[in-house]
């Protein structure tokens, strides 16, 4: 068995058959990494630290997605769920190709650009197949998001070779946020559905694409970049002031009449500013 190679699992049905379990579909989608990695070797090059981020994200994919879709009580993958998964792998590759150029190998910006801006046109199909098939989850929503804020933490650290650690900001942002709402739990409430936010999200991506695949001169992809994470530094503070107003409402309604109130009602929908980053 090689190194990236994933085993896939099986569950055991009622009588002597066998079907496949969650870990079956997420073994297949994580064994596709390898063969995106080869395919990248074989025409740009890959050097040992792409080799190494790689199968270390495919593993990591494997395994956490698997656990989530147990967790969710799903028997298999989500057809939106599929779309996703293909997006995860591309951003592997992304992933593979920006540890490679840390490691100092001399590699061209394109192909990280073009696997980045294919994933994030992806973006746009999982939810339309999600509505079609009537297979909408939560799962799948949070699955979507996290794999467009992996994209753009990626993203900014290939940008921060180019431009400096500043830009680290857009994409550390929401995993900062994450870790702040485990010391004030209000911050993990539910935001209303926002079209801003994800406009946001997409600008971030946009914009450090157009940073990291060199066809800007170093002042606009400064400003690129500087703009995407004042954009960002908005989204995150107009949400966290809505949900401090929230959590002063719902004090207040504790208070009034004893039993509380729901700050958010739709507190299911959006899980905190990073929710499609930010």
């Amino acid at each position: 068995m090689g190194v990236c190679e994933i085993p896939a699992r099986t569950i055991a049905g009622p009588g002597p058959h066998l079907r496949p379990g969650p870990w079956w579909g997420t073994a297949l989608g994580a064994a596709a990494q390898p063969v995106l990695l080869a395919l990248i070797a074989s025409t740009v090059g890959l050097g040992a630290a792409g080799w190494a981020v790689g199968c270390a994200y495919a593993l990591a994919l494997w395994a956490l997605l698997a656990r989530a879709l147990r967790r969710d009580g799903a028997v298999s993958m989500r057809p939106a769920d599929r779309v996703t998964l293909a997006r995860a792998v591309l951003v592997g590759g992304v992933a593979a190709l920006v540890a490679d150029a840390a490691s100092g190998r001399p590699a061209d910006p394109w192909p990280a650009a073009v696997l980045a801006s294919v994933a994030l046109a992806m973006d746009g199909v999982d939810g339309p197949v999600a509505r079609r098939t009537g297979t909408a989850s939560r799962l799948g929503a949070r699955f979507d998001m996290e794999v467009d804020a992996f994209l753009i933490l990626v993203l900014s650290v290939h940008a921060a070779f180019l431009l400096g650690l500043w830009t680290l900001a857009i994409g550390g942002a929401r995993y900062a946020f994450g870790a702040a709402a485990r010391f004030a739990p209000w911050l993990g409430a539910g935001l209303p559905p926002s079209t801003a936010r994800k406009a946001v999200a997409a600008v971030q991506a946009v914009a450090l694409i157009a940073v990291v695949s060199g066809l800007l001169p170093p002042f606009a992809a400064a400003a690129a970049a500087a703009g995407a994470l004042a954009l960002l530094a908005w989204s995150f503070g107009r949400d966290v002031l809505w949900l401090w107003r929230a959590r002063r409402a719902g004090a207040d309604g504790c208070r009034g009449d004893g039993r509380g109130t729901s700050a958010a009602p739709w507190a299911a929908t959006e899980a905190g500013p990073g929710a499609n980053g930010g």
